[in-house]
């Protein structure tokens, strides 16, 4: 193993805590991994990891290492795509996860005009509600909505998606239309758990330029998109959604929208990859194209 692939191998178990998951990302045999750090310990005279039964962590010599790999690594990436003319031809397997909804409805349709444009460049799409980790599920980019933790990743925003509320017609026909915000204590709500954390979601909205949180009653807890408005469109609450989410039920009158007025505020959407593989050309394409697609669903309706 040359060197630059010891410093990749040591950035991954840095990463991943782990000298399986580490070995699993990159597709190699634990032992290999292992023999690796051991070799590049040896040949630096050093101690980078310490390690326990449970997980793998820098010493203060390690981590100030890992910070120089990176450099190095991003280096000879570069260098090496100067000459494969990859700034030109983007090219190679990109993984990418995004939110169920926004994958289904908006950019899987959409993939055909991103192939064509870029030949080199093939897709493995994950889709799904749950928070990945990018390291330990191998992903290049992935998408996040809603506001950011510290990750130490690198983050592109891609604008805002804005959120309204809606009814079923059988619903507000058994309970009310709510006029104002007061009124919420009267009415039940679709709760919406996140799949990551589990925490309940408060009811949201803007008032007099003041972010406005209420707890609210309801029968049914779910924690996905698909579950949310499957309940909502049965009659079982309102819910805070995405406009684009349910644009063609609003428009057949299978959904209303109440307290246009009262909105929660738009959620972020940010696009995340790790350091290491910032200067990579097929995520940047891909992050433009991406941003191009969003623009749809970004557009706020009329209040």
């Amino acid at each position: 193993m040359d060197r630059i692939d010891l410093f990749r191998v040591f950035a991954r178990v840095v990463e991943t805590t782990s000298f399986t998951r580490a070995a699993g990302t990159l597709k190699l045999p634990r032992s290999t991994v292992s023999t690796a750090i051991q070799e590049l310990e040896g040949r630096l005279g050093i101690r980078l990891l310490a390690r326990t039964t449970r997980s793998v962590t820098p010493t203060a010599d390690g981590m100030a290492f890992y910070e120089h790999c990176l450099r190095l690594i991003a280096d000879v990436e570069e260098a090496e795509n100067l000459f494969r003319q990859e700034a030109n031809t983007p090219r190679g397997l990109l993984r990418v996860n995004l939110p169920g909804r926004i994958g289904r409805l908006l950019v899987a349709p959409r993939l055909p005009e991103f192939l064509d444009r870029y030949p080199g460049i093939d897709i493995e799409l994950g889709v799904t509600d749950r928070a990945v980790n990018l390291v330990e599920d191998g992903v290049d980019c992935v998408l996040r909505i809603g506001p950011l933790e510290d990750s130490g990743l690198i983050a592109r925003a891609l604008g805002e998606l804005p959120l309204i509320n809606v009814a079923s017609p059988a619903y507000l026909a058994r309970h009310g239309v709510p006029q104002v915000p007061a009124d919420l204590t009267r009415h039940m709500a679709v709760r919406y758990a996140s799949p990551s954390t589990a925490r309940v979601e408060a009811w949201e909205w803007m008032e007099d330029g003041m972010l406005r949180t209420l707890p609210m009653s309801g029968r049914v807890t779910v924690n996905s998109a698909e579950a949310f408005i499957a309940c909502c469109l049965a009659g079982l609450g309102l819910i805070q959604i995405p406009a684009y989410d349910v644009s063609d039920l609003l428009h057949r009158g299978e959904l209303v929208e109440v307290l246009s007025q009262w909105r929660a505020p738009p959620l972020p959407m940010t696009l995340l990859y790790p350091h290491r593989r910032h200067l990579s050309r097929k995520i940047q394409v891909f992050a433009d194209w991406l941003e191009e697609v969003l623009r749809e669903c970004a557009r706020p309706l009329a209040g």
